[in-house]
């Protein structure tokens, strides 16, 4: 039995597992969340990359036919090479800053993420290829992963980090606001509450499933029947605690 593998650092990627189940229902499934490393954000460029080649040799020995690296820093920092060296399909996840700018006209887009995604060269090219008029502004905002990592989605303590956060810009300016992180999906109401009603919130999963979805047909690997399974780990081990907090949580989730 082959499954997808989705990687993440943490909780973030069940927001894209969750997106890629409703276009594949027959699949099976395998998400790895590597919790003792948790977060990436704000670690350096190659303690990350270890941490990302050490998960996709476990996913690999685990017999899965695709990777989704369902974490935007992790894509950033190593998709090419993790391309380079393995020859399975790796799917990875980009921030929406080109459907954000279609959507936009003429107010600025505002790219929430983890430090180290906007430092990135990827996120530099891909600003650079679709913001023509210089519409774009980054925000980095890590401090969410640990609420998310912590089950921690709308306390008055994340409340209060956004207010702070969105202190130091005019959110007034931004037609768009881009989830540039998969962790941040579970802010939205947070954000929502706290941002103008006509500002929209957009992130890269659908387009991300749709995309799982196009490279399984082309590689004649899609399962079109059957029941489907979904095996977690917890940095390299099964945990079966962890498991159905994570279950109920990707249950729960409603994007």
């Amino acid at each position: 039995m082959e499954e997808i593998a989705f990687f993440d650092s943490g909780i973030g990627g069940l927001t894209v597992l969750k997106e890629t189940i409703k276009i594949l229902p027959f699949e099976n499934y395998i998400y790895f969340a590597d919790i003792d490393n948790v977060p990436y954000g704000t670690k350096p460029k190659e303690e990350v990359r270890k941490y990302i080649f050490d998960a996709v040799d476990f996913l690999i020995k685990q017999k899965a036919k695709m990777i989704v690296i369902a974490c935007n820093t992790a894509t950033s920092v190593a998709i090419k090479d993790l391309r380079k060296n393995f020859s399975i399909p790796i799917v990875g996840m980009e921030p929406a800053v080109k459907p954000a700018l279609e959507k936009n006209g003429n107010k600025k887009v505002l790219v929430l993420a983890t430090s180290l995604t906007l430092a990135e060269q990827k996120l530099k090219e891909l600003i650079e290829t679709y913001d023509k008029n210089h519409q774009v502004d980054k925000l980095p905002l890590d401090g969410l992963v640990r609420f998310a990592e912590n089950f921690d989605f709308e306390s008055q303590d994340v409340i209060n980090y956004l207010k702070n956060e969105f202190a130091k810009i005019n959110i007034n300016e931004y037609g768009t606001l881009v989830l540039g992180c998969t962790h941040f999906l579970y802010f939205k109401k947070a954000i929502k509450n706290l941002i103008p009603k006509e500002t929209l919130l957009i992130d890269g999963n659908e387009g991300t499933a749709r995309n799982i979805k196009r490279i399984l047909c082309e590689k004649s690997l899609i399962n079109n029947n059957g029941n489907s399974n979904i095996k977690f780990f917890a940095s390299k081990k099964e945990n079966s605690q962890l498991a159905r907090l994570w279950k109920d949580l990707l249950d729960s989730y409603n994007p």
